[in-house]
């Protein structure tokens, strides 16, 4: 497929459109990531299970999931600046919802509705990136974006924990309303408008015949197990069960757990800066993302099986294992803007919105099905160690065929 010719923004315009998009997609991570970090406390207040915590996580990620497909297709016909804010209204409201919520299935459902409201928030700008930057820098403000993530889920670790005891949880979930409220200013005042349509090709913005063209792709195929599997896997990981692994098997306390998560994160976040400005050089090499995945995927998938077959044996070194497994899957991210740039302009929402449904959909299953699987040994008589070894275990063996999978592929 051949790309289109690019509008061209004045590097003072890039600059403001990318950083307006990327206040929004920190305050989403953020929001994301803080069930980690709140899970002692709402454990406590509501009496919370493993699989009750697990589905309370998962679902951000499943109302995040279920406007994927209509997403890209809005995307394409009415842009992302008119779509993100009409998305990041309804996190407003979610936002204030869970601050309100007096029971798990209030909880629950304003926690799903978060998800739908900022589930444009990175497809969104990685659209406007496909039709107003140039390839290289598309890979570099991808890899930036994902940086700008990561440094939300870093404030949603010990920040959150300070602030806690001050504000509460739900008055900090009233923060999160006006702030997003403020990042739909910001977007609305700095995001230019769309790019002449005359410069796109020609392509139907029918849901159903885009989506038909972008689930047959060979390419697309090759990646999809990896992205509902590993990428989605490593974000449920990081966003929930890393913190409860490192409190009920590793021994931490709840402070010393939510430090860990700190500089995990912080860690992520160097990661994808650094991606982000080695990505220019691979693409002139001509190293493709799923050559690059090949060669890392094996040291991250040896990390997840250390933590399955020793557990506990790993002690404090426990948030550093966590801390190199999830940096070491940051690879799998690659995959994301190389979908992207597979498909021609006017395709690209909606082949972000179906890997991006992939990932998402992952993380939801991985999120809840730990729970289940935690709850399901414990009843048979495991400890609690035991059980969270067992659950990763079997996602360990689910990340090795995924694994086999792509070199499969790449083969072909």
């Amino acid at each position: 497929m051949t790309a289109a010719p690019f509008v061209s923004l004045s590097p003072r315009r890039a600059v403001a459109l990318f950083l307006a998009f990327a206040f929004a997609y920190f305050l989403s991570t953020l929001i994301r990531a803080v069930t980690a970090t709140l899970a002692p406390t709402l454990v406590q207040e509501f009496g919370l299970s493993a699989g009750d915590l697990g589905l309370l996580a998962g679902g951000y990620f499943f109302g995040f999931a279920l406007t994927q497909l209509p997403l890209g297709a809005w995307l394409d016909r009415l842009g992302p600046k008119r779509v993100v804010l009409a998305f990041l209204s309804v996190a407003v409201l979610a936002c204030v919802a869970f601050a309100r919520a007096s029971g798990f299935v209030e909880l629950f459902a304003a926690r799903v509705l978060c998800g739908v409201g900022v589930s444009a928030c990175l497809m969104a700008p990685l659209t406007s990136y496909r039709r107003w930057y140039a390839p290289g820098a598309q890979m570099r403000a991808s890899s930036w974006m994902l940086m700008t993530g990561a440094l939300g889920m870093v404030a949603s670790t010990l920040p959150v924990q300070w602030l806690l005891p001050v504000i509460g949880w739900r008055g900090l979930f009233l923060m999160l309303g006006v702030l997003l409220a403020l990042s739909m200013a910001l977007i609305a005042w700095q995001v230019p408008g769309e790019p002449v349509q005359a410069d796109l090709p020609a392509v139907s913005t029918s849901a159903a015949a885009g989506y038909g063209a972008v689930w047959r792709d060979p390419y697309f195929r090759s990646l999809a197990p990896f992205g509902f599997v590993g990428y989605g896997g490593m974000v449920a990981i990081q966003t929930l069960w890393a913190a409860p692994w490192l409190v009920n098997v590793a021994g931490f306390t709840p402070v010393a757990a939510s430090t860990a998560m700190f500089w995990l994160n912080v860690s992520m976040m160097l990661a994808f800066l650094l991606w982000g400005w080695v990505n220019p050089w691979l693409a002139r090499k001509g190293l493709r993302a799923e050559q690059l995945m090949a060669r890392g995927l094996p040291v991250h998938m040896a990390l997840l099986l250390l933590m399955a077959f020793a557990g506990g044996d790993v002690g404090e070194f426990s948030g550093l294992v966590w801390t190199l497994y999830c940096v070491s899957g940051t690879v799998g991210t690659l995959a994301q803007p190389a979908i992207g740039m597979a498909f021609p302009p006017a395709l690209a929402g909606r082949a972000l919105s179906a890997f991006n449904l992939l990932i998402f959909s992952g993380v939801f299953a991985v999120q809840w099905g730990l729970g289940l699987l935690i709850d399901a040994l414990r009843k048979l008589g495991w400890t609690a160690p035991a059980a969270y070894q067992g659950a990763m275990g079997v996602f360990a063996v689910c990340l090795l065929w995924t694994y086999v999978h792509l070199l499969r592929a790449k083969k072909r």
